[in-house]
């Protein structure tokens, strides 16, 4: 910036010296053809001396005289042109100067300016910053609330997880337990209906060997009345005894096969009516009046089935046997009959 000035201000002191130096010229021109005619009034005297002196001597008087007054406007314009040279001079070190402490003030303005400028900027980049560490401050606290909610979070369901844990680890617990105490009454009710079915086996054991003796005692007794039936002294009512006990073997067969389907009801009813062949064979077993429960009704007709054939047929009299080739049995839970 100063070199700046310095440049732009050597301008007008050179176009001063350059006026200085044509007016000296100007004074110079108008000098001369004065400095001309001064010798005349010499002329005028050396004319009174003609008489004395010479034209050449004359001619070289005022050749010397033109000489001295050249030197002198000579010196007279080299004085000039150093008192124009020096005023230049002088006049372009004040300028200088001028420019200098112009410049000094403008680098002083600016370096105030730029000092000014430096500490907005300085108190610019301060509140920045001041507002970045605010700014960071609130992350690094809103970062640790959310990592103080985070391991809340994570608390609680740790806490949670472990509750749910608690709760399952205890409905397996008493699930185990129930399943413990369901295997133990099941053991229980498993023994309790084997020693049912043993005790039933063991009664019907009993009493299928009583229904065996029985059935024997009645196959011996109808076969005496059988024999006592062909003897010319023998009557209807041992014939008839005779198909009683034929019935009663039946019975007795048909309850010994017969296994009662559970949870019947104690009124249920089912009448089977059952058609035999000539040698006692079984032809038809068939319901016919329901007992409403078809488990309770087929048991039924499966005990008929598994006792025939019935060969006691046989035993009976002949004008019996066709009687008796049709029958009709009911069951109920209390037995058959």
């Amino acid at each position: 910036m100063a070199r700046r000035h310095a440049r732009v201000g050597y301008g007008l002191p050179t176009l001063l010296a350059i006026g200085l130096h044509g007016l000296v010229l100007l004074v110079s021109v108008i000098s001369l053809p004065a400095s001309d005619h001064e010798p005349k009034p010499s002329s005028i005297v050396q004319a009174t001396l003609v008489s004395t002196e010479t034209v050449t001597d004359q001619a070289q008087r005022a050749e010397a005289a033109k000489q001295r007054a050249l030197a002198r406007q000579a010196e007279e314009q080299r004085q000039a042109e150093e008192q124009a040279r020096r005023e230049a001079e002088a006049a372009a070190e004040q300028e200088t100067q001028r420019q200098a402490e112009e410049a000094e003030q403008e680098a002083q303005r600016q370096a105030e300016e730029a000092a000014r400028e430096a500490a907005r900027q300085a108190e610019a980049e301060a509140e920045r910053r001041a507002a970045d560490a605010e700014e960071q401050a609130q992350r690094l606290e809103q970062q640790r609330q959310a990592e103080e909610e985070a391991a809340r979070q994570r608390e609680k369901k740790a806490e949670e997880q472990a509750r749910r844990e608690r709760e399952a680890e205890e409905q397996r617990q008493r699930e185990k337990e129930a399943e413990e105490q369901a295997r133990r009454e099941r053991e229980a009710a498993e023994q309790r209906q084997r020693e049912k079915e043993a005790e039933e086996q063991a009664r019907r054991e009993r009493e299928a060997e009583e229904q065996r003796l029985a059935r024997e005692q009645a196959e011996a007794e109808m076969q005496r009345l059988i024999e006592g039936a062909n003897e010319p002294a023998a009557n209807a009512q041992q014939g008839q005894q005779a198909a009683n006990d034929f019935t009663a073997l039946v019975r007795q067969a048909i309850e010994q096969a017969w296994r009662i389907p559970p949870n019947v009801a104690s009124g249920a009813r089912v009448e089977i009516s059952v058609r035999l062949g000539p040698s006692g064979e079984l032809f038809v077993a068939e319901v016919a009046v329901s007992s409403g429960d078809g488990a309770f009704d087929r048991s039924a007709v499966q005990a008929v089935e598994a006792a025939a054939p019935f060969a006691e047929l046989r035993q009976l009299p002949a004008h019996l046997q066709r009687e008796y080739r049709r029958i009709s049995f009911v069951f109920s839970p209390e037995g058959v009959r």
